[in-house]
């Protein structure tokens, strides 16, 4: 059984044939264990349409010139969380995006960032001040005499500059917050502006199906459709039953069924 990493002749076998034939099959086929077939398909294909989506937002993203930007720009943990908004966002406008709406989404996506950083950043402050203030305390719990008055007012003046801080990071968040639910309300990427785009259509099943029942030319209309396309397919399906000649010479039928057999 072969190991170590799968030939581009395999993953091309995997990719083209993962979703009709089994993972043991495929792996009795390429030798290879069943299970590195399956942790392939998941983690590189994706067993769900909307997985594979995201899978293919990932790899789209990274062939994009700005990714190196982004890299840039943010560490890794946050280029990770970068890459998980970007593939779900771009799952659920189901890869209708233009390049403006792009950069949209991409700045959505760095505000988001940033909010995680100031919250970062505020979580941090508020242990330092918490630190600041034992030893604020432990010093003044001292005798008078042994007080160091320069370290209490050092200390108490990093304090206030944290409290400052403080503020100016719950700022900066809020204004961030404010940015991105403006961008987001122009992506129409709300649950408010879904649910008000399916209610501004005017057209519900029901009121589809009674505008079939009671227009005679919109039956008839459907109705042609529907026949062309069974004729269409009927005749598809003739010409695919018949002997066809193949370039390796052999010769068979395209589309085999037990209605189609020849003798």
């Amino acid at each position: 059984m072969k190991k170590g990493r799968f030939s581009k002749t395999e993953i091309s076998y995997i990719k083209l044939h993962h979703e009709t034939i089994p993972v043991g099959q495929i792996a009795e086929n390429l030798d290879r264990d069943p299970e590195s077939i399956e942790n392939f398909i998941k983690e590189k294909l994706g067993d769900s349409k909307i997985k594979k989506r995201e899978i293919e937002a990932l790899y789209d993203l990274k062939s994009r010139m700005y990714w190196r930007e982004i890299q840039n720009q943010f560490d890794e943990n946050e280029q990770e969380l970068f890459l998980y908004h970007w593939s779900r966002i771009i799952s659920q406008f189901r890869d209708d995006v233009l390049p403006t709406e792009e950069l949209q989404v991409i700045d959505a996506i760095k505000l988001e960032l940033l909010m995680n950083r100031a919250l970062r950043e505020q979580q941090s402050n508020m242990k330092n001040i918490s630190i600041f203030e034992e030893l604020l305390q432990e010093e003044k719990n001292k005798d008078s005499e042994y007080q160091d008055r320069d370290y209490i007012f050092n200390v108490e003046r990093q304090i206030a500059t944290a409290r400052a801080a403080q503020e100016a990071l719950g700022r900066d968040y809020k204004d961030l917050q404010s940015k991105k639910s403006v961008m987001l309300k122009d992506l129409k990427a709300t649950r408010e502006q879904r649910i008000k785009r399916l209610e501004d259509s005017k057209q519900t099943f029901i009121g589809w199906v009674s505008q079939i029942l009671t227009s005679p030319d919109l039956r008839r209309e459907f109705g042609t459709e529907m026949e062309k396309m069974r004729l269409a397919m009927e005749n598809q399906k003739q010409e695919l039953s018949e002997w066809h000649k193949y370039e390796d010479g052999i010769i068979d039928q395209p589309f085999l069924t037990p209605d189609t057999v020849k003798e």
